[in-house]
């Protein structure tokens, strides 16, 4: 028996030279089909007549063409299925795939909540863009295109100045010839990290750069490996948040700064915000203490920590 013999032979005569007669479609037992008329054209002896063999092996012909072709069909069905489980799963993966949570990309590099600074750090955690604010120093190089400034706890800070900006000394006003070297100034303007766009230089006749009131107030330098100090002076807001309130520009900013420099030296402040008492709070970089002063409506410095 081979591939293409039926289960169960049938009874037809077959001529002993010729193969075994190929099973019908129809199941064990169906008889084979009747044998073609004879046709003076198929006859393989030249008498006209057809031979019981090739009666016999004429079906053999259609039945392989029709196992091949059911064979390919059945391959084919089987690769669309393969084809349509990996599609499938694919699919699946790239919808259940969980996206970066939100919340973490929006805090991502803000410290604490709220763009405060995260406890005891000495890293400026400014809320994005530049915001008024401003540094107290004494100069240390002058340039075509501005000035650098060193506080009384060493950072340096670079001064950006422009047309626009103007200069002051006492109650008088002055030109950028009056900004040398080793002169105690106090920078306003637009601030970014320790870059300040001046809108308005303050020369201070006689001072240190604050080096005197940031000792006395008790303005702890960054130190490598330090944390930052955990203190509390004066009267903190009612209710207050780090984070809150919001940020404010021109005069009210440059005074409240002025103010907290005058009070707490050595720092640079990078933004003012007005909380919704109606007080301000300076927020301080580079210093490990103190970060938030804050300031009265009238401007008057009345708490840190």
């Amino acid at each position: 028996m081979n591939d293409y013999d039926p289960t169960t032979p049938h009874p037809v005569p077959i001529a002993p030279a010729g193969p075994p007669v190929a099973g019908g479609s129809g199941g064990a037992g169906a008889a084979p089909p009747p044998p073609p008329p004879p046709s003076s054209s198929s006859s393989s002896d030249g008498s006209g007549s057809v031979t019981e063999a090739e009666q016999t092996r004429r079906p053999r012909v259609p039945r392989l063409l029709s196992t091949s072709r059911n064979r390919w069909i059945v391959a084919a069905v089987a690769a669309c299925a393969v084809i349509g489980l990996s599609a499938g799963c694919a699919a699946s993966t790239s919808a259940t795939a969980a996206p970066p949570s939100a919340a973490a990309s929006a805090t991502a590099g803000q410290g604490a909540p709220g763009g405060g600074p995260a406890a005891g750090g000495g890293g400026s955690n400014a809320r994005s863009g530049p915001a008024s604010g401003g540094a107290v120093g004494t100069v240390a190089s002058v340039s075509a295109s501005g000035f650098t400034l060193t506080t009384s706890t060493g950072a340096t800070v670079t001064v950006d100045e422009a047309s626009s900006t103007t200069y002051q000394q006492g109650t008088s006003s002055t030109s950028a010839s009056a900004i040398t070297t080793g002169q105690s100034v106090v920078a306003l303007g637009m601030t970014s990290g320790t870059t300040i766009t001046a809108t308005q230089v303050i020369v201070q006749p006689g001072g240190d750069g604050g080096a005197a009131a940031s000792t006395a107030a008790g303005v702890v330098p960054v130190q490598p490996g330090t944390p930052g100090a955990s203190k509390q002076v004066g009267q903190i807001p009612q209710n207050y948040t780090e984070g809150s309130g919001t940020v404010v520009s021109g005069t009210a900013a440059d005074q409240a700064t002025e103010v907290a420099l005058a009070a707490y030296p050595g720092g640079v402040v990078d933004r003012v915000v007005q909380l919704s008492t109606g007080e301000y709070e300076a927020h301080n970089i580079g210093v490990n203490w103190p970060h938030h002063v804050f300031v009265s409506q009238d401007f008057q410095v009345v708490g840190a920590f």
